[in-house]
């Protein structure tokens, strides 16, 4: 599932691509991507619209419009794609034409969504988001007293939208490693040393994993392009029985609320 520098980099590259330029035409070719909407709907809204700017809220990608914006979630396996031509190729299910090109959302499982709303503010899962890890907003004392108040595992707490935006299963298990904290620890144990060695690691997590993913930057024009050399900075995620980079000892996966938690044993107590 796209992360925090996913959609970040996503953004970022689109923005010099779509901004400033008019929606012409808006095709919906799967509905299942726009519900709970209509594909009537979210044809009118977005049709002759202008694209003012491109913003990332936790996980949601924004296409501010002149009247109201675009929401755009990726869930699992959602990305986008660039047709210089409005003749568009493969599985798409919204396209959106504009005068120099066409932009197409894909989501083959059929989980993303792209919306209409007012605001982004008015969308219930950006509405209610905590801290972007980025921001000024997420200082260490903000954890401490996140961590001080929450009687539930640390992993748990970490990928809590409403704590903490933006952070998923991938970057709230390698920040855990790197500040040597144990997924299963409980939040209110966690010491103040140990909290300002995970926020660090947070902060450097996601700083390093949105250079990975800004070299190269997405290419949407080439529909099988993906993140590439993320696999370089992972310390345990997906390395299940590899040994861990600081110890040698075999990393173990859990599992926790549905979600598989990797770990090294030795290191994260």
């Amino acid at each position: 599932m796209p992360e925090l520098p996913e959609v970040e980099a996503v953004a970022r590259t689109l923005r010099p691509l779509v901004c400033g330029h008019r929606i012409r035409r808006c095709r919906v070719l799967h509905t299942i991507a726009v519900r709970p909407q209509s594909a009537a709907t979210v044809r009118r809204r977005f049709e002759g619209r202008r694209v003012e700017n491109v913003e990332r809220f936790g996980k949601y990608l924004t296409l501010r419009l002149d009247d109201g914006c675009a929401v755009l979630h990726f869930k699992l396996d959602g990305q986008l794609v660039w047709f210089d031509e409005h003749r568009v190729n493969g599985h798409i299910d919204i396209a959106l034409h504009f005068r120099h090109g066409t932009l197409g959302f894909v989501d083959r499982r059929h989980f993303g969504r792209v919306l209409w709303f007012r605001a982004a503010e008015e969308v219930p899962g950006i509405r209610g988001l905590g801290p972007d890890p980025l921001s000024r907003d997420f200082t260490l004392d903000y954890l401490r007293s996140l961590l001080t108040k929450s009687r539930r595992p640390v992993k748990l707490l970490l990928m809590d939208q409403t704590r903490i935006a933006g952070l998923g299963n991938i970057y709230a298990s390698e920040s855990l490693w790197r500040a040597r904290i144990g997924p299963r620890r409980l939040s209110h144990r966690v010491r103040p040393e140990e909290a300002r060695r995970l926020h660090k690691a947070i902060v450097d997590v996601l700083s390093r994993a949105l250079e990975c993913c800004l070299d190269p930057a997405p290419d949407f024009r080439d529909p099988g392009w993906w993140f590439q050399g993320l696999e370089r900075i992972l310390g345990v995620y997906d390395l299940e029985g590899k040994p861990c980079r600081r110890c040698g000892t075999r990393i173990r996966r859990i599992q926790q609320a549905g979600r598989s938690s990797y770990y090294c044993p030795t290191c994260q107590r």
